[in-house]
């Protein structure tokens, strides 16, 4: 019985030595300091808002008029 270890199947894998590549910044986008404008939020928060009460506005009125509809149904 012949018992093989790790050590016979391994293969030597270097990496490439290119500094140029190794260099470079992975993000190259520039680095905020975290601040935030707060204009742009609020602007975001009205859009959302605004979004949100269109929607409110179609659900309301789609159920007014469902309700009418079955009422003139049903008084027929």
């Amino acid at each position: 019985m012949n018992t093989k270890g790790f050590t016979e199947n391994t293969e030597n894998i270097e990496t490439p030595n290119d500094i140029n590549v190794s260099e470079k910044p992975l993000n190259p986008s520039k680095i905020s300091s975290g601040r935030v404008d707060i204009n742009v939020l609020k602007s975001k928060l009205e859009a959302e808002k605004s979004k949100e009460f269109r929607k409110n506005i179609f659900i309301f009125s789609f159920c007014v008029l469902l309700l009418g509809s079955i009422g003139i149904f049903l008084s027929l």
